[in-house]
């Protein structure tokens, strides 16, 4: 069969707001019939702003991907075929991500896929508005992910991408709460990136690391004189930012006697030098930074109320690591392959023991210790694979960072001695505790607000719940009102029956809106797609409903 020509997009000169341009992302589509490749082709192009796509026979694949290194590939047919298996682990070095078009609807397949390496698995026949759904959402995911430097496939990391590309917009103060090592800083830059901002500066000031006596004059500038030292007259941060963004790092350590200041700032848009007595107008996006919880520190009076209340207009909080163990593996190859290519070092893989091990630790350092950990290995263990002995003992053993037990007893009795070891050990158990405690009752205050939203009537909570055809827990919310579109279940229906009628119920609610029926019933637009396609409900339910 005559192999069909590489087609290349012209790029778009149509102007889109940034959240929507994927400038220099290609996508690979490789299927073993020409004229479903160049069909598919066309309705992507269409849907998508990409400037390349690459239509390639599978015989050609190896050459294709080293010639255009793609951030998508499509795969069709031959998923578990050999050559297709080895290209898919290849590229999970690279960060690539992968759609395979699976022949057959079989879960045992789709989760074999999904171990070998594919981002996403659709079964045959396939909607073209499905796959290019898809292949939006993974390279909004990588060009997010790009910008940001969160990488990650886990639902907290992805929550924090969306947060950033809504808040990026507008001119808020945000808070950026998480512990040391979480990517704070990263998160403060990718959103003045996004924003209309961008072309103006971004500074960043880590307030914690001033002393008291210095930290005025850095941020809001002096005057010649004003204090001794002072030979001449200092611009201050806030000056420097004007028009662009400034990142308080470390809010939480800025003295009583300065977060007076700041408020006053933060309120009248003005700042005055030290020693000066004129008020300078300053148009500048507060993103402040923490590894504390404020509210404790506001409750303890360490930290001023209405400081707080001013910061945490928006908030955005990156887990650590050990609440997102699934995505060690994903940052471990994007580590590897960064220093591989920047020491030009030659790297033969991990050892699955080895893995174990790096998923398996706590990562009191977050991410920054996992990638100090990766250029490291990388250095050490050129040539040959990374084993067990070429990582520290404490990450082999599990390390000395489990929160429990705790030998402390001989410690707390009368003229008991710890060296400094010991007690790092046990004042970084106790922190990690604190952490886990302050994490507890913030997602018991979410809980609290899901259930405020039931009781008062939430409509999109509602809408949910009636869905699906039962109210929460059972219990029918005082003073609610069933909707007319409510599913009725009878003893003898089917799952299978209760599902569809729950997803009709959702189209006619939002009047065939699939991607918002899919926010109510709570499952990805994909999924939906699979169920329609499966159940055989009609393309018109919903939109011809009154």
């Amino acid at each position: 069969m005559e192999k069909p020509p590489i087609i290349h997009r012209r790029p778009s000169t149509v102007h889109r707001p940034p959240s929507t341009v994927y400038r220099h992302l290609r996508v690979l589509i490789t299927l073993t019939d020409v004229e479903p490749a160049v069909r598919l082709n066309a309705l992507l192009e269409s849907a998508l702003d990409v400037e390349t796509f690459v239509v390639s026979p599978m015989d050609d694949l190896p050459g294709a991907v080293q010639r255009h290194r793609p951030d998508v590939i499509v795969f069709s047919g031959a998923l578990l075929d050999a050559q297709t298996v080895a290209i898919v682990r290849d590229q999970l070095w690279l960060g690539t991500a992968m759609v395979g078009l699976a022949d057959v609807g079989d879960a045992g397949l789709e989760l074999r896929l999904k171990q070998i390496g594919f981002s996403e698995v659709i079964t045959k026949p396939v909607a073209a508005a499905e796959v290019a759904q898809t292949v939006r959402r993974l390279l909004d995911r990588h060009r997010l992910a790009t910008l940001t430097g969160l990488w990650g496939e886990s639902d907290a990391v992805r929550e924090v991408l969306v947060q950033v590309e809504q808040m990026a917009p507008v001119t808020s103060t945000v808070l950026v709460e998480g512990e040391s090592g979480t990517g704070k800083e990263l998160v403060a830059r990718a959103i003045h990136t996004l924003s209309p901002r961008r072309t103006k500066p971004f500074i960043a000031v880590n307030v914690g690391a001033l002393p008291e006596t210095l930290l005025e004059s850095e941020l809001f500038g002096h005057e010649k004189g004003a204090f001794t030292g002072a030979a001449e007259r200092r611009i201050g941060r806030f000056e420097l930012a004007h028009g662009g963004t400034i990142f308080l790092d470390e809010i939480g350590e800025i003295p009583q006697s300065t977060q007076v200041k700041l408020l006053r700032v933060l309120e009248e848009r003005q700042v005055t030098r030290v020693g000066g007595t004129q008020a300078i107008p300053v148009d500048v996006r507060v993103i402040a930074a923490t590894n504390r919880a404020l509210k404790d520190h506001v409750a303890h009076g360490e930290f001023r109320a209405d400081l707080f209340y001013r910061l945490n207009v928006l908030r955005i909080y990156l887990p650590p690591l050990r609440e997102r163990r699934g995505d060690i593996g994903l940052l471990v190859r994007r580590f590897v392959h960064e220093f591989a290519t920047m020491h030009d070092r030659e790297f033969h893989g991990i050892s699955g023991e080895t893995m174990d091990a790096l998923v398996n630790y706590s990562w009191p350092g977050n991410v920054r210790e996992l990638r100090n950990l990766m250029e490291s290995m990388v250095v050490l263990a050129h040539g040959r694979e990374i084993g067990l002995s070429d990582i520290p003992p404490g990450i082999r053993e599990g390390g000395a960072d489990r929160l429990l037990p705790i030998p402390v007893g001989a410690f707390l009795r009368e003229g008991a001695k710890a060296d400094g070891r010991e007690l790092e050990f046990i004042v970084r158990s106790l922190l990690e505790l604190k952490m886990q405690v302050e994490e507890l009752r913030r997602r018991v205050d979410e809980d609290r607000g899901v259930l405020h939203q039931l009781h008062v009537g939430d409509p999109r909570l509602v809408a949910s719940l009636m869905a699906a055809g039962t109210p929460a827990g059972g219990i029918e919310p005082p003073g609610l009102a069933r909707p007319s579109n409510s599913v009725t279940i009878t003893p003898g229906m089917t799952m299978a029956e209760i599902e569809r009628l729950a997803i009709e119920a959702a189209l006619r609610e939002t009047r065939g809106n699939r991607r918002k029926a899919a926010e109510i019933l709570d499952i990805g637009e994909r999924t939906l797609y699979r169920k329609l396609k499966e159940y055989g409900v009609p393309d018109e339910v919903g939109l011809t409903d009154d």
